[in-house]
């Protein structure tokens, strides 16, 4: 999932470097992204909670680095308000809260990007050597949960297609 969540995060970062002439594919990506991401957050939160728990299984890998613990949290919150703030300026602000809607929405991506950036350096040796075992098929079988994690996958994907399918048209009007 790190890798697909990576992948589409840095095509939403391409959109912003034009994000007046991309605005409608910024959206869509952000749209798209809210399932996976979500999903992401969930799975992570689930094992968070069976390693302080003290489910063995979980406890014998052992924890994330100090840094990323601590920020774990607070990456969750920025994404969230990120996506809040993304989501409401689609569908929810009056036009009179759009420009300090505008204003957090970036200002919350500042402080996002450098926690992610953080946090994406901190799992990339792991990701690098885990990620490719739950797609090659001669080793698929042998990991725990690859299969139930491709379905997640692809259901968050169809989801946020579906999601961004159904939302972008509101965006359509939406000007900086």
């Amino acid at each position: 999932m790190a890798v697909v969540l990576f992948s589409l995060l840095f095509v939403e970062g391409l959109t912003i470097l034009s994000v007046h002439s991309l605005l409608h594919w910024h959206v869509f990506v952000g749209l798209l992204l809210i399932p996976p991401v979500f999903a992401k957050i969930a799975s992570t939160s689930w094992r968070f909670a069976r390693y302080y728990t003290g489910n063995p299984s979980y406890r014998r890998r052992g924890p994330p680095p100090a840094l990323l613990r601590l920020l774990g949290p607070v990456l969750v919150v920025l994404t969230v308000a990120l996506f809040a703030t993304g989501v409401a300026l689609v569908v929810g602000a009056p036009v009179s809260l759009r420009p300090q809607l505008l204003q957090w929405h970036r200002l919350v991506f500042i402080a996002w990007f450098g926690v992610t950036a953080i946090h994406v350096l901190g799992h990339l040796a792991e990701t690098l050597s885990l990620a490719p075992r739950d797609w090659a098929r001669r080793t698929r079988r042998q990991v725990r949960g690859a299969s139930a994690r491709q379905w997640v996958l692809a259901t968050s994907l169809v989801t946020g297609l579906l999601v961004a399918l159904w939302v972008t048209p509101y965006a359509a009007g939406w000007r900086f």
